[in-house]
């Protein structure tokens, strides 16, 4: 009778593994099956996870409300509102749909906006007195310049021209200075938005291995920045290792450091460059990356980001979308730099992605990346020439 009875227990066991792995799969939690029978080679080998998926759509959501009631609170006492005036040149069909969305948003907020547009043929004098304007207008408290602009005006001399503390996007000189030197300053948006992403999410970045995919001035470079600078430091950051790939970067050494990389930052701007088998399981991925491609199905256009999405979200730990994952954090952040440079004239400290009330999110542990390094082949150039690196 003992091998009647045997067989009995093996099959309710293996019913118990079936329900116990249907139920983590419907609930998007990663299982290590070896905690159920760790007798059994094939349960030690088995390992899976699916990404949470960071909706930042949410988190703007969120970030909003908490503008809301900062800027309630401001006019509440007495105080002017927020204004934020955009310099729109030209007839960029992309750029117009943005400021028209952010001067929205800004409404919405309870802010008050003005956008100046000029001809693509405006000359760079024209620009820099209308530039001098807002900086000494008092009503003003964010300015922002809509890039790209024509190539007859140097976009480096228009960022430069924008007062540091009305500079919105963090571009000015003085500001990327102060980024570097760790001190508090206007952060780029997209970069403050990656931030606010990771500090929201609970990601640990104390000691973590990071890979930044682009080291473009204005995304790239200040992303690193963040992450790697001293969290004691004035402007607080990730004490994170940072390496920074690039075009000049083989496929195969990319491969390599994204394998080793706990948090994988991709914003090359190269459609579906991070694939599957380059992450390792359970990394946090954040997807900058905007392209536009044809959908072969349809032949319409789609945005898709710099991370094959449906592949990858299979083993990391968080994956952001393409489109509602950075795009919204990014508009969420310069409404927020805005909203913190007026509250700077009445409390004295400017931290374009950090809460006026609190303090940056100091080093707590809430996510475990597991060593899982996969195996680097193949070799070929990953990408020509991008302005964006």
């Amino acid at each position: 009778m003992a091998a009647p009875i045997a067989l009995t227990v093996n099959y309710i066991r293996i019913q118990t593994l079936t329900s116990y792995f249907q139920h983590c799969r419907r609930s998007k939690r990663w299982i290590n099956l070896k905690t159920v029978n760790r007798r059994s080679p094939f349960c030690q080998s088995l390992k899976r996870y699916v990404a949470t998926v960071v909706s930042g759509t949410e988190l703007a959501r969120h970030i909003h409300k908490e503008i809301q009631s900062d800027i309630a609170k401001l006019v509440a006492q007495g105080n002017r509102r927020p204004h934020l005036s955009v310099i729109l040149v030209g007839n960029d069909h992309a750029s117009h749909t943005y400021v028209r969305n952010k001067t929205r948003t800004a409404s919405l907020l309870g802010m008050s906006s003005s956008t100046i547009s000029r001809p693509s043929s405006v000359s760079q004098d024209e620009m820099l007195e209308l530039i001098d304007k807002f900086n000494r207008e008092k009503s003003i408290s964010g300015l922002l310049v809509q890039l790209p602009l024509p190539e007859h005006i140097n976009e480096r001399a228009i960022c430069n021209a924008v007062a540091p503390e009305k500079d919105v996007d963090g571009f000015h000189i003085v500001n990327i200075g102060k980024l570097c030197l760790d001190q508090r300053c206007m952060v780029p948006a997209t970069a403050a938005a990656v931030w606010e992403i990771i500090r929201r999410t609970g990601i640990e970045t104390v000691g973590r291995n990071v890979l930044v995919v682009g080291r473009s001035k204005n995304v790239g470079m200040p992303i690193a920045m963040l992450l790697h600078s001293d969290r004691n430091h004035e402007r607080p950051g990730g004490d994170a290792t940072v390496i920074m790939a690039h075009r000049c970067t083989p496929l195969p050494q990319l491969k390599e450091l994204a394998s080793l990389a706990d948090i994988v930052i991709a914003a090359a701007g190269v459609p579906h460059l991070i694939t599957a088998d380059m992450v390792k399981e359970g990394a946090a991925v954040i997807d900058v990356g905007i392209n536009r491609m044809q959908d072969p199905v349809t032949g319409k256009l789609r945005l898709v980001g710099d991370v094959d999405f449906e592949a990858v979200k299979e083993k990391a730990g968080f994956i952001t979308p393409v489109p509602g994952g950075v795009g919204p954090m990014t508009i969420a952040m310069v409404d927020k730099m805005q909203a913190l440079h007026r509250l700077d004239t009445l409390i004295g400290t400017i931290g374009p992605y950090l809460d006026y009330k609190h303090k940056l999110l100091q080093a707590s542990p809430t996510t475990s990346f597991p060593a899982h390094p996969q195996a680097v082949t193949g070799s070929s150039s990953w990408l020509g020439s991008h302005a964006c690196l």
